[in-house]
């Protein structure tokens, strides 16, 4: 399992205090790879690019379109009537309810490595507990010819199609989530013919699977893929996708890790309309993400309780005390009143209200597709938060996924094959 680096982390905190640390959310910005435990984040990125392009990217040359092996889903997998009447994306985005995301199993660069496989078992516990979704974070990258055409292997397609079929058999949703595409991030011009060559071949196979089958665009963009890179490449990637599929929803995220802060810097073609938008929300970090072995040192203050202030003054780690913006995190923390501290309910509503009022400036739907706080915050902290959370995303009409199913953030123990009530109670309330 991969681990953050002291030194990527210090890096990524550099950059987050040097970009400004906007909307109370530089723990957002630092987070993540968040895929739970085990992503070495791709390095800092650079602050954002002005709208006037500059001269490389005016001069980045189109890569040549590469001839794509032909791919075919298992047969056994439903099929849409071809004649089927063009989607609404709001009624599509509401379909998705209440979801969890697999993590940790098909985005790792083995199933398995990062300690979660896949069971059958899994879909109908997920249906049965009252979850409508599943989001499946998947690494296609690591299954797929690094030269032209780019073939994604095909006993990694047909796992692919097991997932869908167990989704679709328990009435779940599915989200097609490309996770984890590390060399996208850092190097997007290299990699945009191969990006696009794997949608390509995943929009070809699925696309005449039913409506409840999403495809998600690219999991959190981050590091050389800036907001001007990625406006560029998403819209070749939905052109790649409607080559292919002009009838299946498309999931899009921002940059910087998918903060709702840079909502605003999207730039989704207008007459695309068959888009939802998708944010990630893990503020406060030093609480989500407390001892998290790949956040960094300086995140290794645990005992941070939700909502602030503590009743107990918390003394954070020494290493914390060394980034200034931590150690100013935990001067607020322990001394600011409910109301305006950083662990407090009104960073979350104003946060949530700021993307719902993007939302509708742009009549796009909203998505939450990850939030979750790891196992070592305390359960009645993180039931609390994942309440508050959830609660205020369902007020504003946003479906969401929660992250993750059974591994460290997890909703599940797989040891006790059974659930963690009080997280799940914060999700799918007792009727």
């Amino acid at each position: 399992m991969k681990r953050w680096s002291m030194a990527l982390a210090a890096s990524l905190l550099v950059f987050v205090l040097a970009a400004g640390c906007k909307d109370n959310s530089q723990n957002l910005v630092v987070k993540q790879a968040n895929q739970a435990e085990n992503v070495t984040p791709a390095p800092a990125p650079a602050p954002a690019e002005s709208k006037a392009e500059n001269k490389n990217n005016a001069q980045t040359p189109e890569p040549a379109p590469a001839a794509l092996p032909e791919t075919t889903p298992d047969p056994k997998l439903p099929k849409r009537d071809p004649q089927s009447a063009p989607l609404d994306v709001f009624k599509q985005a509401k379909l998705l309810g209440r979801g969890v995301n697999l993590g940790n199993a098909l985005e790792a660069p083995t199933e398995g490595e990062w300690g979660v496989t896949l069971q059958e078992s899994y879909f109908k516990t997920i249906k049965d507990a009252g979850f409508e979704s599943v989001r499946v974070p998947i690494k296609w990258s690591a299954h797929a010819d690094t030269n032209a055409p780019y073939a994604i292997e095909a006993t990694f397609f047909e796992r692919i199609d097991w997932v869908i079929d167990q989704s679709l058999k328990q009435g779940l949703n599915v989200v097609l989530d490309m996770h984890n595409y590390d060399e996208m991030n850092q190097n997007p011009d290299e990699q945009e013919a191969r990006y696009l060559a794997l949608w390509k071949q995943i929009s070809a196979r699925y696309k005449e699977l039913p409506g409840n089958v999403y495809f998600e665009l690219l999991n959190e963009p981050n590091s050389s893929l800036t907001w001007s890179k990625w406006n560029k490449m998403l819209k070749k990637a939905l052109d790649t996708i409607r080559s292919e599929d002009k009838w299946h929803s498309v999931i899009i995220g921002s940059v910087s890790w998918s903060n709702y802060a840079e909502l605003v810097s999207l730039d989704i073609p207008e007459d695309e309309r068959n888009v939802i938008v998708t944010f990630h929300y893990y503020d406060p970090f030093p609480f989500t993400h407390q001892g998290a072995e790949w956040a960094g040192p300086e995140i290794g203050t645990t005992g941070v309780v939700w909502p602030g202030p503590p009743a107990t003054k918390v003394e954070p780690v020494d290493a914390a005390t060394q980034v200034q913006w931590v150690n100013d995190w935990f001067r607020d923390y322990n001394s600011n009143p409910v109301e305006t501290n950083p662990a407090g309910p009104n960073m979350i509503v104003e946060a949530f209200d700021k993307v719902a009022n993007w939302s509708k400036e742009n009549n796009r739907p909203i998505y939450l597709g990850e939030f979750g706080a790891y196992s070592k915050a305390d359960m009645p902290s993180r039931a609390r938060w994942t309440t508050f959370v959830r609660e205020e995303a369902e007020k504003r009409g946003f479906s969401w996924s929660y992250w993750e199913f059974c591994s460290g953030f997890g909703v599940y123990d797989p040891a006790a094959n059974q659930y963690r009530k009080e997280l799940l109670e914060a999700l799918i309330p007792p009727k």
